[in-house]
């Protein structure tokens, strides 16, 4: 699966809820437009519902887009705080988030990280 190699992979999150009837083209301009970015340059864009109910995943994979969807059928998806259009996330965050841990609540340890 996506997640379980993305060694090298940045996500993304949109912070502005998505209209989840959107697909490809729909959410690749929402980057484009929205965020000012390229969906083309292999990152991971995460995109949630208003309701929060609803969870997309868009990547280009080199000749051509991959769509993960996640619906609940109870409870809702937490939306971390953010200031901007978009925020970074690490992929143990963006799994949290996909399991329904509550991201502002977590702590993480001190690791090293390269400078």
């Amino acid at each position: 699966m996506l997640l379980s190699a993305a060694g090298s992979m940045r996500f993304w999150l949109y912070t502005a809820p998505a209209d989840m009837r959107k697909g490809f083209d729909g959410l690749a301009g929402l980057v484009r437009n929205g965020l000012g970015d390229d969906p083309l340059r292999g990152d991971v864009f995460v995109f949630i519902s208003r309701s929060r109910v609803q969870i997309k995943l868009l990547y280009w994979d080199g000749d051509g887009y991959v769509l993960f969807s996640k619906r609940l059928e109870r409870g809702r998806f937490d939306m971390p705080a953010s200031t901007g259009a978009s925020r970074s996330l690490r992929r143990d965050e963006l799994l949290m988030l996909l399991e329904g841990v509550r991201l502002v609540d977590t702590r993480r340890k001190d690791r090293y990280n390269r400078p």
